[in-house]
């Protein structure tokens, strides 16, 4: 697996808003947790998640600002630029932990603070 052009088509599916393909990056058992939220487990239910969630921007942006790999696992750190539905914009750090099972994410995790979304 080329990490970097594999971590492109996975950040282009959620800037897309297209949870079907990003689902697509994960094992059927996978487990996803955003932020401090419970994780969501399976395909299905991450998928439906996820697709709720892209209803709340008009268009996410990310930056990837490094990747490393390590034993089964990939770390993404960047930022994301949430757009509002009235045009409103906030840019969040984060860093994404992606725990691999035969070239699929079975652990996905995402260590960002939301709060300011909220503001």
């Amino acid at each position: 697996m080329a990490t970097h052009t594999w971590i492109q088509k996975l950040t282009a599916s959620i800037d897309a808003m297209d949870a079907d393909t990003f689902v697509s990056f994960l094992s059927e058992d996978a487990q996803f947790r955003y932020g401090s939220n419970p994780p969501t487990v399976g395909k299905g239910p991450i998928r439906d998640g996820v697709a709720m969630f892209f209803t709340q921007f008009k268009k996410l942006q990310h930056r990837v600002l490094g990747t490393w790999t390590h034993s089964d696992a990939v770390f993404v750190q960047g930022e994301v630029t949430y757009t509002r539905h009235d045009g409103s914009q906030i840019t969040i750090p984060f860093l994404n932990c992606l725990k691999m099972r035969n070239d699929k994410v079975h652990e996905y995790l995402i260590y960002i603070d939301p709060s300011p979304m909220a503001a």
